[in-house]
């Protein structure tokens, strides 16, 4: 069953308060903050949406505050995929599914990129299957989309700044409805 806008912006009023694990913001400011840098770099609505809905997953399951220190991988990029398919055509979808193994070809191919993450990042980075190796770094950068994916995890990594002021939801939905597929 796909959600509806409608539900997207209800989950984000009933969960978008929580903690995003380990950061000094909330999966809402997050979100939002995501969405936001990929408009700055004047991305498509397609990919400000995906920016947008990236960690939805977090917010459609619930294993408490912090899955990692638990050893526990949320596979949060594939929970709402299911949900959003039938809303949103693949280059939303696709990004969205991408931006986990777009952080273990970023660890693959800079070397400064693994230092900058967060710690909670790299345990879970561990949990997800590790740095990829050089086979497996090329295979996934060939992947249809996988250009987009990264630019999204990127955008992912640099969410997280306490206090940032941001458009709201209501903005970003409006990018949404522009992109999602006829009802």
């Amino acid at each position: 069953m796909a959600l509806t806008l409608d539900d997207i912006e209800t989950l984000f009023a009933r969960r978008g308060h929580e903690q995003y694990t380990g950061e000094p913001v909330t999966q809402l400011e997050h979100a939002l903050q995501c969405a936001l840098l990929a408009e700055q770099e004047d991305a498509d609505d397609e990919l400000v949406t995906a920016a947008l809905l990236h960690d939805l997953g977090h917010l459609l399951h619930d294993l408490g505050a912090s899955p990692t220190l638990q050893g526990v991988d949320d596979l949060h990029q594939y929970r709402a995929i299911p949900f959003l398919r039938g809303l949103f055509r693949d280059e939303v979808v696709g990004a969205i599914q991408g931006h986990v193994d777009a952080k273990r070809y970023l660890c693959a191919v800079d070397a400064n990129y693994y230092a900058a993450l967060s710690e909670d990042s790299k345990r879970s980075l561990v949990l997800q299957g590790g740095v990829f190796d050089a086979g497996e770094a090329d295979a996934f950068i060939a992947r249809p989309g996988a250009g987009r994916a990264v630019r999204l995890r990127i955008w992912d990594d640099r969410a997280k700044t306490e206090g940032l002021g941001t458009p709201p939801l209501a903005h970003y939905l409006q990018r949404a409805r522009r992109c999602a597929l006829a009802p």
